[in-house]
C-alpha cells in the first residue's frame, strides 16, 4: 500500500491522506454491507424430517448412549484375549561372603528358568466371545430404542411449535379484527349511537385479545427453545424457525397389520429377543467356566554342574467348586429373560392398540370440525359482528359470538395437533416412520 501511495502521489502529503481516507471508506462500507446482509438473511427453517436428522446427529444424550455400543465392542476384544504365558526365574545358593567366580556359580549355585502356559478347557474363549457379541447386539437394539424415543420427542415438540404458531396467528388475526371493532365503536360512541358503558366494555375486551397475543408469542418462543434442546444447541442457531403447518392427512390403517409390523421392527422387543439369546450365551459360559484349566510348565534347571529339563502339569480337582452357583444363577436368568420377552411383547401389542384407537378418535374429532362446525362458528361471528355494527344486535351477543368463534378455532387447532401427535405415537409404537 505504501509503495502504491508513493507511486501515485510522490510529492504532496494531501493526496496520500485522501487515498487513506478513501480506502478506509471502502473498508467501512464493506463491513456495513456485510452486517446488513447478515441481518437481512432470513432465519434458517427446518421441517420435521430435517429436525429428526439434526437430533440424531447432535443430541448429546443420544451421543452418550451410542458410546455404550463401543464399550460393548471393547468387551468383545477383552473376551477374545488368550491367557498370557508366565516366565519364572530363580537363582539359589549365591555366595555372599565367599569367592564369586565361574567355578562357584557352576558347582555351588543353582538357578532355574521356566515358562508356563494355561490351556483353557471347555471352549471358554469361544463362549466368552459369543456372550460378548450377544450383549453387543442387545446394546445396539437398546440404543436404537433410545433413538426411537428421541424421534417421538422431537416430533411431539415439533407439533407443539406448529400449534403455538397457529394459535399466535389466530390471536393476531382476532386482535386485528377486534381492533377495527373498537375503532368503529369509538366512532359510534362519538356519534351517540352507543352508551359509554358499552364502549368501555369493548375496550376492556381488547385487553384480553392483547394478552392472548403476548401469551401466544411466549408459547412459540418456549416451544422453539425446547425443540432446540432436543436437536442440540449447536445444530441450529438461536433465531431458527420451523417449516410446516398443522395439517390433516387421513390414513387408513389396520391394527393387526400394525401389531405384526411392530413385532418385527420395535427395537425394545428386538432387544428382549436378543436378551434371551444373550442369557443362553451366559448360561453356556457358566457351564464352560465349570471346566478346570490345565497349566503346563517347562523348566530348565542348573544344579552343581548338572543341567536338567522339567515338565510340570497341574489341574485343579473340581471336588467342591464346580461353578455350580453361577450355573444356577444364569439358568434362572434365562428364565427371567424369556418372561421379560413375553412382557415386552404384550407391551408392544398394547402400545399399538392404544395409539391406533387414539388416532381413530383424533380423526373423528377433526372430521367433526370440518363437517360444518368451523363454518358455523365463522358465520355466527360474522353475522353478530355485522348486526352489532349496524345496531341490530346487543354488545353481549356480539362478544359471546366472538368468544365462541375463538374457542372453536382454538379447539380445532388443538384437534389437528392431537391428530398429528396420535399419528406420531402410532409411528413410535410400531417402531418405524414408514407405515403401511
Amino acid at each position: 500500500m505504501k509503495m502504491l501511495e508513493m507511486h501515485l502521489f510522490p510529492t504532496s502529503p494531501w493526496p496520500r491522506r485522501s487515498f487513506r481516507a478513501f480506502a478506509g471508506l471502502i473498508v467501512w462500507t464493506a463491513a456495513v454491507s456485510a452486517a446488513f446482509a447478515q441481518q437481512a438473511a432470513p432465519p434458517p427453517r427446518v421441517d420435521l424430517e430435517q429436525a429428526i436428522q439434526l437430533a440424531m446427529a447432535h443430541n448429546p444424550a443420544l451421543k452418550a448412549a451410542r458410546t455404550t455400543i463401543q464399550q460393548s465392542q471393547a468387551q468383545e476384544t477383552t473376551a477374545a484375549i488368550h491367557p498370557n504365558p508366565v516366565f519364572t526365574y530363580d537363582d539359589l545358593f549365591v555366595p555372599v561372603f565367599g569367592p564369586f567366580n565361574g567355578t562357584t556359580i557352576n558347582n555351588v549355585s543353582e538357578f532355574d528358568a521356566g515358562i508356563s502356559y494355561t490351556f483353557e478347557r471347555g471352549h471358554k474363549r469361544q463362549a466368552r466371545i459369543r456372550a460378548a457379541r450377544d450383549l453387543t447386539a442387545v446394546t445396539q437394539s437398546q440404543v436404537h430404542d433410545t433413538e426411537r424415543s428421541l424421534v417421538f420427542n422431537v416430533a411431539q415438540q415439533f407439533v407443539g411449535v406448529l400449534l403455538a404458531r397457529a394459535n399466535l396467528q389466530l390471536a393476531e388475526q382476532d386482535l386485528d379484527s377486534f381492533q377495527k371493532t373498537v375503532d368503529l365503536s369509538a366512532a359510534r360512541y362519538q356519534a351517540g349511537a352507543i352508551s359509554e358503558g358499552d364502549f368501555l366494555k369493548i375496550k376492556l375486551q381488547l385487553l384480553q385479545f392483547q394478552t392472548d397475543v403476548s401469551s401466544a408469542k411466549l408459547a412459540v418462543v418456549q416451544a422453539l427453545a425446547s425443540l432446540r434442546q432436543l436437536l442440540g444447541y449447536e445444530a441450529v442457531p438461536a433465531n431458527y424457525d420451523v417449516a410446516g403447518e398443522l395439517a390433516y392427512a387421513p390414513l387408513h390403517l389396520n391394527k393387526e397389520d400394525l401389531q405384526s409390523l411392530a413385532l418385527k421392527t420395535r427395537p425394545d422387543f428386538l432387544a428382549a429377543q436378543q436378551g434371551v439369546t444373550a442369557a443362553q450365551s451366559q448360561y453356556g459360559l457358566a457351564r464352560a467356566n465349570g471346566k478346570r484349566d490345565v497349566t503346563t510348565t517347562l523348566d530348565y534347571t542348573h544344579v552343581t554342574g548338572l543341567n536338567t529339563m522339567s515338565f510340570i502339569f497341574n489341574i485343579e480337582i473340581p471336588i467342591f467348586d464346580r461353578n455350580q452357583g453361577e450355573i444356577a444363577r444364569t439358568h434362572y436368568g434365562l428364565a427371567q429373560s424369556e418372561e421379560s420377552r413375553t412382557s415386552v411383547e404384550q407391551t408392544v401389542m398394547t402400545d399399538v392398540a392404544n395409539a391406533y384407537e387414539a388416532l381413530k378418535t383424533g380423526d373423528q374429532v377433526v372430521q367433526l370440525y370440518q363437517s360444518g362446525y368451523l363454518k358455523q362458528a365463522q358465520d355466527s361471528r360474522d353475522i353478530s359482528e355485522y348486526a352489532y355494527k349496524r345496531g341490530a344486535a346487543s354488545l353481549l351477543d356480539f362478544l359471546d359470538a366472538e368468544r365462541s368463534y375463538r374457542a372453536t378455532q382454538l379447539a380445532y387447532r388443538q384437534a389437528l395437533a392431537n391428530y398429528m401427535l396420535a399419528l406420531e405415537q402410532v409411528r413410535e409404537a410400531v417402531g418405524t416412520r414408514n407405515l403401511p
